[in-house]
C-alpha cells in the first residue's frame, strides 16, 4: 500500500499515527544534513506549513571532521530558506569510551538540554537504519530483545546539567525554543523528557535522497558511512550483497518488526510477574532507591521472564539507559538462584532470607550533586536550608555521624550508598535514618517507580 503514496503522504500519516489527532503546537527536528534528515526536513516542512505547526531545527556539531561546522551551517542556510528557526550545539569529545556510543550519548543529552518546553523531537532513521541495527546486533549475539525493531516513538529521560553549563560558543541559534511550563511545585513540564519520533521508518534511504533529488534539495554525505573502520559502514556494505540473495533491507526490517511484537508479549508476561515479586525497599516510609525480590517467586519463574524482571531492576536501581549484556545477566540469575551474590550495571545483588536485594553498588554511585540537580536520578536538595549543602552517598563517615545503624535497617555496607546532604564533611541530612530536616527529596528524575519503569517499555 505504501508503494502507491507519494512520500509526503506517508509523511503525513506516519505523523498523524504518531501524534495525531490533536497535534502539539512546536516540533523539534534533529537535522545532521545528511540525506535522511534532509529528505525529512523537507517533508515536515510541507507537512507543517499545512497543518500549522512550528518546526524548531537543530544540529549537533560532533566537531569530528573538519567539514562539520560547515554541513551545520549548511542546515542553517536551508532552515533560514524555509523559515526555520535552527540551533547548532557544538560538542567536545573528551576522548573517554567508545565514541560512537558517546556521540550519540552526547547528542540526546544536548538536544534534551536545548528543547525547552518541546516535547517532542523527530530523527530521520530509516528501514534501512532497521536493517543495519539487525544485523549488528544479530552478530553481537542478540536475542529478541536487542534483534526487535527501533520503536517508532519512545521516552527520552531527561539527562543532568541544562544550557547554563554550556559555553556560549557552544551554542548558535537564530531563536531560543518556548520555555517549558510550570507544573505543581514548581516542576517544568519537561522533566519527564520528551518523545522521540521516527516518521520514516517505513521509508529507504534511497527513496528519501531520489525525493531530495527531485526537489532540487541538497544534503552531504558523510564520509565514515563509508569508513570500514566503522561497523556500520561495513554491514551496509554487506547489505548490498545480502540482498542480491533475497535478504535486503525490507526482509530484515519485517523481521525485527516480528521480534518488536515478540518482545512486547514477552515483556507484558515479565510486568505481570514484576508486580508480584517485586517491591521497593523501604526505610523509615521512604523508598531507597533498592529492590526485593520473592527468591521462591524468582526460581520458579521461567527463564526468560526472570532475565527480563532482573534486567530491569538492574536498571532501574542504577538508573541506567542500557540494560546489561545477556551473558553477564545469565551467569549473575544462576549465581542468585543458588544463594550467591554478585555485583553488575553499578549494582549489589546479594540473597537475604527469602529475598534477593537489589541495590546500588556504592562504589559505583554518581559524584556530588548541588542544589537543582538530580542526583543518582532521583534525589534532589530542596529548601533554604539546603543552601550551599551537597548531596552525595552517606558512606561509612555519614552513617557513623548518624549514630550508626538503626535497628531492622540491612547491613551497614548496604545503608552507604543512601542520599546524604552534608555541609563540607558534616553529614546535616539523611532522611532515610531519620536524621536532619527534611533537605533531600525525591526529583523528577529517571523514573518515579519501579511500576513506572516497567510501563515505559
Amino acid at each position: 500500500m505504501s508503494g502507491t503514496k507519494s512520500l509526503d503522504q506517508r509523511f503525513a500519516d506516519a505523523m498523524g499515527q504518531l501524534l495525531g489527532p490533536d497535534f502539539p503546537t512546536d516540533i523539534a527536528l534533529a537535522v545532521s544534513g545528511g540525506g535522511d534528515s534532509m529528505a525529512m526536513l523537507t517533508l515536515a516542512h510541507n507537512w507543517a506549513h499545512a497543518w500549522g505547526v512550528r518546526l524548531w531545527v537543530v544540529t549537533v556539531d560532533h566537531g569530528l571532521r573538519a567539514e562539520s561546522a560547515a554541513e551545520a551551517a549548511m542546515v542553517a542556510e536551508e532552515c533560514t530558506l524555509l523559515g526555520h528557526p535552527h540551533a547548532i550545539l557544538r560538542w567536545h569529545w573528551d576522548g573517554q569510551g567508545n565514541l560512537m556510543d558517546a556521540a550519540r550519548r552526547a547528542r540526546l543529552s544536548l538536544i534534551d538540554r536545548w528543547r525547552g518546553g518541546l516535547e517532542h523531537v523527530l530523527m530521520a532513521h530509516t528501514q534501512d537504519d532497521v536493517a543495519e541495527t539487525f544485523l549488528m546486533r544479530l552478530k553481537r549475539g542478540s536475542g529478541v530483545e536487542g534483534l526487535s525493531a527501533m520503536r517508532a516513538s519512545l521516552t527520552v529521560q531527561p539527562h543532568a546539567g541544562d544550557m547554563h553549563d554550556m559555553a556560549p560558543v557552544d551554542v548558535c541559534w537564530t531563536a531560543q525554543p518556548p520555555m517549558p511550563t510550570q507544573k505543581g511545585g514548581g516542576v517544568s513540564a519537561n522533566s519527564n523528557g520528551f518523545r522521540l519520533l521516527r516518521p520514516c521508518l517505513d521509508m529507504t534511504r534511497a527513496e528519501l535522497r531520489h525525493y531530495l533529488r527531485t526537489l532540487k534539495g541538497r544534503w552531504v554525505d558523510d564520509p565514515t558511512n563509508e569508513d570500514p573502520t566503522y561497523d556500520r559502514a561495513r554491514i551496509r556494505k554487506l547489505l548490498d550483497l545480502l540482498g542480491a540473495e533475497g535478504l535486503g533491507c525490507d526482509t530484515l526490517s519485517d523481521t525485527a518488526h516480528r521480534m518488536s511484537r515478540a518482545r512486547q508479549a514477552l515483556h507484558a508476561r515479565a510486568r505481570d510477574v514484576a508486580g508480584r515479586i517485586v517491591t521497593e525497599e523501604c526505610l523509615n516510609g521512604l523508598g531507597t532507591g533498592a529492590l526485593l525480590i520473592d527468591r521462591n517467586g524468582f526460581a520458579e519463574t521461567e527463564e526468560d521472564t526472570r532475565l527480563r524482571i532482573l534486567a530491569e531492576s538492574l536498571r532501574w536501581v542504577a538508573s541506567a539507559e542500557y540494560r546489561p549484556r545477556a551473558q553477564a545477566l545469565e551467569q549473575l540469575a544462576e549465581r542468585l538462584l543458588s544463594g550467591g551474590q554478585g555485583t553488575l550495571h553499578g549494582c549489589d545483588l546479594r540473597c537475604l532470607g527469602n529475598q534477593i536485594r537489589v541495590g546500588r553498588e556504592f562504589s559505583a554511585v554518581s559524584a556530588p550533586a548541588s542544589m537543582g540537580q538530580i542526583w543518582e536520578g532521583r534525589w534532589q536538595l530542596y529548601g533554604a536550608s539546603a543552601k550551599g549543602a551537597s548531596l552525595r552517598a552517606l558512606g561509612s563517615d555519614g552513617l557513623k555521624q548518624a549514630g550508626g545503624r538503626p535497628e531492622g535497617a540491612p547491613a551497614a555496607r548496604l545503608l552507604y550508598p543512601l542520599p546524604a546532604a552534608f555541609l563540607g564533611e558534616v553529614l546535616v541530612a539523611c532522611p532515610h535514618l531519620d536524621y536532619g530536616e527534611g533537605m533531600i527529596r525525591e526529583g523528577s528524575g529517571r523514573y518515579s517507580s519501579f511500576t513506572a519503569s516497567f510501563e515505559r517499555h
